[in-house]
């Protein structure tokens, strides 16, 4: 479900649901949850890039997460709601690719892109480069199984 910017929005239901948690985490002693609205004007101020790598850091240091990574499975998706017009009146989606990581079940790494001016194929090359790939078997769609887009990471290797 996309978020509401109604009072009774899911991030401010969200806010009231576990308002006493938040509050402990954080050290606070909010008695008001925020607003819808303040959650939106937050998360557009966030710095994705920065917020991924402190998030795969966090995740790699979690206990229990023993396991090396050893296989990622990339998919795109388009994001539900975001349909709008370009200038010349065509169909404009926003899509995201994922790096799911098997062993940490998970998701590691992450790009948005505007269909109108990107796609998956640039996208998952972009999110590749980003990624530490020896020693990982990297599982993608038939859409990036072709010899220039596979041939172009810097720690290509053969497996067979």
């Amino acid at each position: 479900m996309g978020w509401s910017v109604t009072p009774d929005g899911e991030g401010c239901a969200y806010a009231k649901r576990h308002r006493k948690t938040l509050n402990q985490l954080l050290g606070t002693h909010i008695a008001k949850s925020p607003s819808d609205s303040t959650f939106r004007w937050l998360l557009s101020q966030l710095d994705v890039e920065g917020f991924e790598s402190l998030l795969q850091q966090w995740i790699t240091a979690q206990p229990g997460v023993s396991e090396v990574v050893d296989t990622l499975v990339c998919d795109g998706k388009t994001l539900r709601g975001s349909i709008a017009q370009n200038a010349s009146g065509a169909a404009r989606f926003i899509a995201q690719v994922s790096l799911y990581s098997n062993s940490l079940g998970v998701a590691i790494a992450q790009n948005t892109y505007a269909t109108d001016a990107g796609s998956e194929i640039k996208a998952l090359r972009e999110l590749l480069d980003r990624v530490e790939l020896s020693g990982l078997l990297v599982q993608a769609d038939a859409l990036h199984a072709n010899r220039p887009f596979s041939s172009t990471s810097s720690s290509v290797e053969l497996t067979s």
